[in-house]
């Protein structure tokens, strides 16, 4: 299938979040998130590394906006952060915050890249988070204000807003397990508590980002997404694949608490059809908080395009007894990470989204890969196995839009190297090396392969 062009609308682009690449922690008025104080508790990141400087894009802006154009970008998917526009996370915004914000939007339109804008990727204030955080019902209105805030100031500039990234890992790794911030282990209704609150908080943001819009925008989410795969395509492990999917809990016997937070239909059924799903009613619907007239509407608010950041799936064959998870063949490819590689995923992922939820318009918002790589004696970085994945995964979009999938966009993950949250700078996703001593910026060979992509459409892929 070489040789395909895709779709002269199919947008080519790369993501990074704030708190991962802009350092400036305590400059220009911006205050303390969850993940500055995270960074700071003994053994919760790796070898103790914080964001306090990460990739320094705060001050060096304007050069990564140079790689972009290098790269050949057409959109670049970055977050802004709560904490350096409103400090105390309500209230007055901080002028010299919003600055910067306009300074980087301003360089990537004169670069003719698309700037498309994630409002939240993690980085709560730490001063809502003293308040209760995302445990406080309160959070809707907190969050309301922000993204009026940001619609307000920049969307005459940018059209195209993501509400809330990954609401899974916020919940799963920071409030059910404790692995990421803000480190709280708390048991299955207070979860859920968390849950409700979150998608309140989105469908409020939604409905504020269109209100104090200033023209035309499309507002979407990024959810993270590990879609179960078909172990055959005989229509039994499809079927079972696509259960597997969409399952939030047991029928019966112990529920796992940050294993159910993981559940993508959780979030999605209840923003996209309008309820929670029935298998996680029928054993948690009460304890679910009491619902409020409105609510479910609030929620369901109508979203023009729905963000997927996949890395992996997982293989699920069909049983008389339901579906059966395969175990990854011994030795099967994985990342630095440990992550399987499924190249099937992007293609499972957005088909089973589709059937789920209806023909709207899907962008990759996150896929990549860490590689363990560095310069070598020729001044260059290596990554053949970044390339390689990059090609077999776009395959799988390629695959879908001829099938009729609506996948309108790919972003890659990430930019460049950045800080990797609980792993600090253990692992490198970038597609530009970015030597943390010095600041140096390389495109690596991945990045030279994704700009020859860009340039040919996606006909070079495999």
């Amino acid at each position: 299938m070489a040789g395909y062009s895709f779709p002269e609308s199919f947008k080519w682009g790369a993501a990074t979040a704030a708190y991962q690449i802009e350092g400036a922690a305590n400059e220009d008025g911006r205050k303390p998130s969850i993940w500055d104080n995270f960074c700071r508790w003994p053994g919760k990141v790796f070898d103790g590394h914080s964001g306090d400087v990460a990739c320094d894009h705060y001050h060096r802006y304007a050069e990564d906006i140079g790689i972009m154009k290098q790269l050949g970008l057409q959109a670049y998917r970055f977050s802004f952060s709560w904490p350096r526009i409103m400090p105390d996370g309500t209230g007055s915004v901080n002028e010299k915050g919003l600055d910067f914000y306009d300074r980087l939007i301003d360089g990537l339109l004169e670069a003719g890249i698309e700037p498309w804008g994630t409002l939240f990727h993690w980085d709560l204030p730490m001063a809502l988070h003293e308040r209760g955080g995302w445990l406080n019902p309160e959070i809707r209105h907190w969050f309301a204000d922000y993204a009026r805030a940001v619609s307000d100031r920049y969307s005459d500039r940018v059209k195209n807003f993501m509400t809330i990234n990954e609401p899974q890992v916020i919940i799963a790794f920071g409030y059910a397990d404790g692995k990421f911030a803000p480190g709280l282990q708390l048991p299955l209704p207070q979860c859920i508590q968390t849950v409700h609150n979150l998608l309140l908080a989105h469908g409020e943001g939604v409905r504020a980002i269109r209100e104090a819009a200033r023209g035309p925008v499309r507002v979407g989410h990024a959810a993270q997404y590990m879609p179960s795969l078909p172990n055959s395509e005989s229509a039994e492990d499809i079927s079972a694949a696509r259960q597997a999917t969409f399952a939030t809990c047991k029928a019966e016997g112990p529920l796992d608490t940050a294993k159910m937070m993981w559940s993508f239909a959780l979030y999605h059924d209840p923003m996209l059809l309008g309820s929670y799903p029935a298998d996680f009613m029928s054993r948690c619907g009460h304890m679910l908080p009491k619902i409020h007239a409105g609510d479910m509407e609030t929620i369901s608010e109508p979203m023009d395009f729905l963000g997927i950041n996949i890395y992996w799936g997982e293989p699920v064959r069909a049983t008389a007894e339901g579906p059966q998870v395969v175990p990854y063949a011994p030795g099967c490819p994985r990342n630095s990470f440990g992550w399987a590689v499924t190249p099937e995923a992007l293609y499972w992922g957005g088909r089973f989204c589709q059937e789920r939820y209806g023909k709207k318009d899907i962008y990759i918002t996150e896929n990549g890969c860490p590689v363990t790589d560095w310069p070598t004696a020729d001044g260059k970085v290596h990554d053949p196995m970044r390339i390689d994945y990059l090609d077999s995964y776009l395959c799988g979009v390629r695959r879908g839009i001829q099938e009729g999938i609506p996948f309108k966009g790919y972003f890659c993950w990430s930019l460049m190297d950045n800080f990797e949250w609980a792993a600090g700078y253990s692992q490198r996703f970038g597609i530009v090396y970015v030597d943390y001593a010095t600041g140096k910026r390389t495109i690596k060979d991945s990045g030279h392969w994704y700009a020859d992509l860009i340039k040919n459409n996606g006909a070079t892929l495999s």
